[in-house]
């Protein structure tokens, strides 16, 4: 890396050094060899990250997943011929600062396109200036955002599902396995407002309801005087919290509740890059959360499974290998792997060879739709909707016990489809 927070491109040597070792994934469908290019310049990808800000664990763990991938990219033979490199540019979390992050990629880095975005707030005001400079945005966030046919062109989700996606998804479970009367604890920005919008009308349609909303201010770092809202008559309290404070806000849920409380069923946002077995957690235990991929290691994971979380470096609960306390975002940053593995197999469609291309790299990924489970996609299999911009994919239950999750249900993407009431297709370039 140097001193600019530019990453430097793998040399030629380490990239046919590390052909031989690759074979399974030269052999996955979209990968080549090195093919004849008419430049030997390497290709440029911006990754917006959010190194600091409240989006800081995720950010350290999307940028380990993305430089483990360009290194296995590079050492399967790049993108057409030429290597990747990933250049790097922190947005602090800020929405106002990601905008200027993307105007930086494209007037001084000069960027192919701009990756990695996780936040909705960030993503949402970065959005237009990515659209305006006619630079590819494509988003490893969550929300309804780039599905809602709200933003433009230029702004793609190819390797993650959405918030409206996965609560269909889970929806049916929880009214099934834990009670049909839920109170919704959310953060008040874009993230949240999706799951308050998108849950209610999936619990409905099982014979559900919910009976309360409570919305905490992002940067809030005590909820206690929140918990009272939650009404006595509630089956199961759906909780998605984000950000710094959720330690705190697990463990004052724990001590305002005790053991009395209702079910609990969390999005993993409430504990990624947690560990479980913190001091004032305890009373997690037998509670339920979604999550995209599984943080521990499960007894039937497949081969390609195995491989992803060794090359990203992850030990079976999910931590650093090189530090047991440094837990993962696992839920989210495969996200990163998958969509750069879009990314490169929509260059190689479309032939890209620089930033004249860009439209016929939006038009070559708007063209995917079945994405199958293996090494470029170990999260699961996924179907691409081009007219939406949106992918959808299957969703993990895992229920906390013994101290570690463990996978008991799993979604099929058919559970999270739904009617696309957008078309980017139709805009023009």
């Amino acid at each position: 890396m140097t001193s600019n927070g530019i990453s430097t491109p793998f040399s030629r040597r380490s990239v046919l050094k590390g052909l031989g070792a690759s074979t399974g994934l030269i052999a996955a469908p979209g990968f080549m060899r090195y093919a004849p290019a008419q430049s030997s310049e390497p290709i440029r990808i911006g990754f917006q990250c959010h190194r600091t800000g409240i989006g800081a664990s995720y950010g350290r763990w999307y940028e380990r997943t993305t430089m483990a991938a360009a290194k296995l990219i590079n050492e399967a033979g790049g993108i057409n011929g030429r290597p990747l490199e990933i250049v790097i540019e922190d947005d602090g979390t800020d929405p106002a600062r990601g905008a200027e992050v993307v105007e930086k990629f494209a007037n001084q880095h000069k960027v192919d396109l701009v990756y990695g975005t996780l936040f909705s707030h960030v993503v949402v005001g970065s959005a237009p200036a990515a659209g305006e400079l006619k630079m590819p945005y494509y988003v490893v966030s969550e929300g309804y955002h780039v599905a809602s046919g709200k933003l433009n062109r230029y702004c793609l989700q190819p390797g993650i599902t959405d918030v409206k996606a996965q609560v269909r998804s889970v929806a049916p479970w929880i009214a099934d396995n834990l009670g049909k009367k839920v109170t919704l604890v959310y953060p008040d920005y874009a993230f949240g407002h999706d799951h308050r919008d998108f849950f209610e009308p999936a619990i409905q349609a099982q014979g559900g309801e919910v009976v309360a909303k409570v919305a905490i201010p992002p940067t809030e770092t005590s909820f206690t005087r929140y918990l009272p809202q939650i009404p006595r008559n509630t089956d199961v309290i759906y909780h998605v919290m984000v950000g710094p404070a959720v330690l705190t806000f697990v463990k004052e849920l724990g001590e305002f509740f005790g053991n009395s409380g209702p079910q609990l069923f969390g999005f993993i946002d409430s504990l990624e890059a947690v560990n479980i077995n913190s001091p004032g957690l305890e009373f997690l235990d037998g509670s339920h959360f979604w999550e995209g991929m599984p943080r521990y290691a499960q007894p039937d994971q497949p081969d390609y499974v195995d491989f992803y979380r060794k090359t990203v470096g992850i030990n079976d609960e999910g931590a650093s290998v090189n530090d047991a306390n440094d837990v993962s975002t696992n839920a989210h940053m495969f996200g990163c792997w998958e969509t750069l593995f879009i990314i490169k197999r929509a260059m190689e469609a479309a032939n890209y060879q620089g930033p004249q291309d860009r439209q016929k790299l939006i038009e070559a990924t708007e063209a995917m739709d079945e994405m199958e489970a293996g090494r470029e996609h170990p999260q699961g299999r996924k179907i691409f909707n081009g007219k939406i911009h949106q992918a959808f994919g299957e969703q993990s239950i895992s229920k906390l016990e013994g101290g570690r999750l463990n996978v008991v249900h799993r979604t099929s993407v058919e559970d999270g489809l739904y009617e696309a009431e957008a078309d980017y297709t139709t805009q023009s370039f």
